[in-house]
Formats: structure tokens, C-alpha cells, sequence
């Protein structure tokens, strides 16, 4: 069995791992703990704060103690994967050069809202725990974040504030139990990947803002309860991969699909088209008013062209007054208003 000693000093990386890091632990900077089978960490007195990357996965653990997490203050890479976790120590906070960081595999229910501090975090990978929501306001601080995976949780919705993730490519959220998902996803302006599917009865409706995604590349929203798909995706110029299948689709018709994306692309963009395409406007009844004279004014049309919209102008202001005498009584008769005749004058 190894020995402490061993266990701290043995390196990952190939052939850097070997000369470089048997020299004084002050210059160590990568550490490979990995598949050790070890319930908790063995005390050291190493220099944590010159560790750049850190290797605990496949082994036992259940918890890291906040101290440890407090002093690597210059770990770029943190990978927890396939251990017992219940939970993240507060402490993670401190990480403010953390760029990756791996806690697949464990048994966590949630991440503490102090991992809003990883400014620099560019990768988190959370899937296969058993998470039920997401730091409401991460968003909004790990404005760095280029994937976003949480797949095979237990996720109802995903928090409102991920749509300021304006650097983000990869956004992997299958296989959990999703209602809905954010509106304003066009901010998402990098976003190539996105993958909803396998959240099999509870998803039945997209945004029209998921059309919106400029970049998007590959769309997987298989295996849901979706029976219409947004008009909006018939201007997803860069989409080359809609996954589809498992949902009981009506729009578009399954012909349509047979002919691929391209088809379906046509298909909604027509739709949306159409659906845009403005009614012909109904005439105000004050135009009728105006065109009978029932108004004591003269018409005017607007200047611009195409629009031909009626309007009045009143020639002069009378007062009110009187108009409920017997004289007046009979003037607002639909017969007297929608005739051709002028009932104002004197």
C-alpha cells in the first residue's frame, strides 16, 4: 500500500510527472490523487497554495475539508468526479482562478451559492448527482463560462440568470426532469451546443427565443412530450443537427421531416412568415364619423406612403353644454351618427 508520502508525490501528466515533481515541494504543482480508495485525505504539509491542479476523483471521500479548499488559492483544475460527496465545501468560494472543475459522480442535491466567486471557472461539470436547482444568481457571475454540463440530475428548471451566460458554447442539461426552459435565450449569442432531451413528460414546450441563437449548431430535444416546434427555428442559419425523435410532433408534420432539416427549415420559416404578415386593418368607427360629417371637421390623410391610416381634425371647439336638453336628445341616434348628414350646425 502507498505511503503518504508516495501518495502526495504521485504526478499525472506523462513524462513531466516523474523528474519535476520529486524535487522540494515547494515547486510542486500538479497532484494526482486519483483511485486510491481513500475515505478522507491524509494530512500534509505541503505548500497547497503552489498547487495548480488537483486529482481526488475515483476514490471514496465524502466531504473536503473547507480548510483545503481555502488554501489552494492558485488551483486552476479541480476534479472531484466519481466519489460519495453530500455536498461542496463553502470554502470553494476562495477559488478565484478555478477554470475547470469536475464533481460528476457524487451525491450532491445542490452547489453552494459561493461558487459565484470562481469568476474565472470556464467548465463545470455536475452531471449524474442528484441535483434538483441551481444557484439562481450564477448567471450572473460566471460571466466566463464556456459548458455548462448538468445532465442525468433531477433539475425541474434551470435558473433565469443562465441566460447572461453570453460566453457560453456547450449547454448540456439532459436526462433531467425540466418544465421549462428561460425565455431570452437569443442572449446566449455562442451558445453551438444545446442538448435538452430525454426530460421525456415533463418538457412539452420550447421558447420562440430558442430560434433566436445565432450560433447555435446542434439542437437535441429528443425523447420529450413537444408536439410543436417554434416557428423561430427557420432562421437558424449555422444549425446543422436537430434531433427530434420521441416527441409527439404535429408541427411539422413528419413528410416534412422525411425531406431533412433543410425541409423543416423551409417549413417554419414559411409558417413564421405567414403569421406575420399584417391583416388588413379595420376602419375606426371614428373614420366612419368623420366620412358621414357627423364631426363638424374636415379629413386628412397621412403623408406616408403605403399606410393610408384616416384622421380628423376638429374645425373648432364646441362646449358640451346643453346637449342634454330635449334638442340634443335625438343627435346620438346610431341612425343620425351613420348617415350623411350634418346634425351639428345651427
Amino acid at each position: 500500500m502507498m505511503t503518504e508520502q508516495q501518495q502526495l508525490m504521485r504526478m499525472g501528466d506523462g513524462s513531466r510527472s516523474g523528474k519535476r515533481f520529486m524535487e522540494e515541494e515547494e515547486r510542486l504543482d500538479i497532484v494526482d490523487l486519483s483511485g486510491l480508495s481513500m475515505d478522507s485525505l491524509p494530512k500534509s504539509s505541503l505548500n497547497l497554495t503552489t498547487i495548480c491542479k488537483l486529482n481526488l476523483s475515483n476514490n471514496n471521500l465524502q466531504n473536503i475539508p473547507e480548510s483545503l479548499t481555502a488554501r489552494l488559492l492558485n488551483l486552476v483544475a479541480f476534479d472531484v468526479h466519481s466519489n460519495q460527496l453530500k455536498c461542496l465545501p463553502n470554502s470553494i468560494g476562495c477559488l478565484s482562478k478555478l477554470k475547470t472543475l469536475n464533481v460528476s459522480g457524487n451525491l450532491l442535491r445542490s452547489l453552494p451559492k459561493t461558487i459565484k466567486n470562481c469568476r474565472s471557472l470556464e467548465e463545470l461539470n455536475a452531471n449524474f448527482n442528484i441535483l434538483t436547482k441551481l444557484p439562481e444568481s450564477m448567471g450572473f457571475d460566471l460571466i466566463h463560462m464556456k459548458k455548462l454540463s448538468v445532465n442525468s440530475n433531477k433539475l425541474v428548471c434551470l435558473p433565469q440568470s443562465i441566460t447572461h451566460l453570453t460566453n457560453l458554447r456547450v449547454l448540456d442539461a439532459r436526462l433531467n426532469c425540466l418544465r421549462t426552459i428561460p425565455e431570452d435565450m437569443e442572449n446566449l449569442i455562442n451558445l453551438q451546443v444545446l442538448n435538452v432531451s430525454q426530460n421525456f413528460q415533463y418538457l412539452q414546450n420550447l421558447p420562440y427565443s430558442i430560434g433566436l441563437l445565432v450560433s447555435l449548431v446542434e439542437l437535441d430535444v429528443s425523447y420529450n412530450k413537444i408536439a410543436t416546434l417554434p416557428d423561430s427555428i427557420g432562421c437558424m442559419k449555422r444549425l446543422q443537427k436537430l434531433s427530434v425523435e420521441g416527441n409527439p410532433l404535429m408541427s411539422p408534420p413528419a413528410e416534412v421531416f422525411e425531406q431533412g432539416l433543410h425541409a423543416v427549415k423551409e417549413y417554419l420559416g414559411e409558417k413564421m412568415n405567414a403569421g406575420h404578415r399584417s391583416p388588413q386593418k379595420k376602419k375606426s368607427w371614428v373614420g366612419k364619423l368623420v366620412k358621414c360629417g357627423t364631426f363638424n371637421g374636415s379629413s386628412e390623410r397621412e403623408g406616408r406612403e403605403g399606410e393610408g391610416r384616416e384622421g380628423f381634425i376638429i374645425s373648432e371647439y364646441r362646449s358640451i353644454d346643453g346637449l342634454a336638453s330635449p334638442r340634443y336628445m335625438g343627435m346620438f341616434s346610431p341612425r343620425r351618427l351613420f348617415s350623411s348628414g350634418r346634425y351639428f350646425s345651427r
